[in-house]
């Protein structure tokens, strides 16, 4: 073989519905490791993007939201035996996005998988611990379940591009949701590999859709957006928070605001253990009542 053939460089794409299309506007922007130098140029998404994502997101809604919990949880397992099969490649971006030794990249995306297989775990149990039969008196049950709120946007941390990113996706469509995630506007190489294990990992086209460029172009439209039902503001820094959240008003969004520890950076501990808040943060409950019908002779009907 000779030693003198050509690199094939990776051209990084958007995932959007399924597919792979690059910014609608033809822009990219250079992303550079810890050190400054060039890695790769990534999609700057527009607005345009940005509501192509929304569109494909609500598409999907309604397939994904209806799957059982079980089958959710199945192909959220799914999702992390085919990351476990790139761990190389996402060990070798993550180092680079986060200026870390291959064996603290090798951490970071070790625990990225153990993080898919503990959501995928929760799917169907997370309404066992939300939801239950409810005391009432009169000859009814009454029960409240949990359902996914619908289309959400989910901002991903800035700093931790593949623990953090997984820790805030995961959560949501775990429930039934469908996420539309802005990544980390340095670091967005191991969001959109990622893209790439999702749509071969038997995961509905359009359930996740990622979004490269800058956090704050991409993110106003679509928390004006009237078809987006919730926001995870995690990755936005104090004052932009502030401005998505009047604008999600609008419509009455459901919002998770960022845990923050200064004014900028990521706030949250990503190794930490996880909970459920973010399980639940984008979650309906819906209480439903039903006769039990006439009591019989023996003081029950059944």
């Amino acid at each position: 073989m000779s030693d003198n053939r050509l690199s094939v460089f990776k051209t990084y794409k958007l995932y959007v519905g399924g597919k792979f299309p690059r910014s609608e506007s033809g822009r990219v922007y250079e992303v550079t490791d810890s050190k400054g130098r060039w890695l790769a140029n990534a999609p700057q998404s527009s607005r345009k993007d940005a509501r192509d994502a929304v569109v494909a997101a609500r598409k999907a809604f309604g397939g994904w939201s209806g799957a059982t919990a079980y089958n959710r949880g199945q192909i959220l397992y799914r999702i992390a035996e085919m990351l476990e099969g790139r761990r190389e490649q996402f060990v070798r971006e993550v180092a680079e996005a986060e200026g870390l030794s291959k064996s603290k990249a090798a951490a970071v995306v070790d625990a990225a998988v153990d993080r898919w297989v503990w959501y995928a775990g929760w799917t169907d149990k997370v309404a066992q611990v939300v939801g239950g039969a409810n005391p009432v008196a009169g000859p009814f049950f009454n029960l409240s379940t949990p359902e996914p709120t619908g289309v959400v946007t989910v901002l991903a941390p800035q700093e931790s591009s593949f623990l953090g990113l997984v820790s805030v996706v995961a959560p949501v469509i775990a429930t039934g949701n469908t996420v539309v995630v802005v990544a980390s506007a340095k670091s967005p190489l191991p969001a959109l590999s990622l893209g790439e294990v999702l749509a071969t990992s038997d995961l509905p086209g359009g359930v996740v859709n990622i979004l490269s460029g800058k956090t704050a172009e991409i993110a106003a439209p679509l928390a004006a957006h009237q078809d987006v039902n919730g926001i995870d503001l995690t990755g936005a820094d104090t004052a932009l928070a502030k401005e998505l959240e009047i604008a999600a008003a609008d419509n009455l969004k459901r919002v998770a605001r960022p845990q923050r520890v200064d004014g900028d950076g990521d706030g949250e501990d990503w190794t930490a253990d996880p909970g459920t808040h973010r399980l639940t943060a984008f979650l309906e409950t819906k209480t439903v009542w039903h006769p039990t019908g006439a009591l019989g002779a023996s003081g029950s009907s059944y």
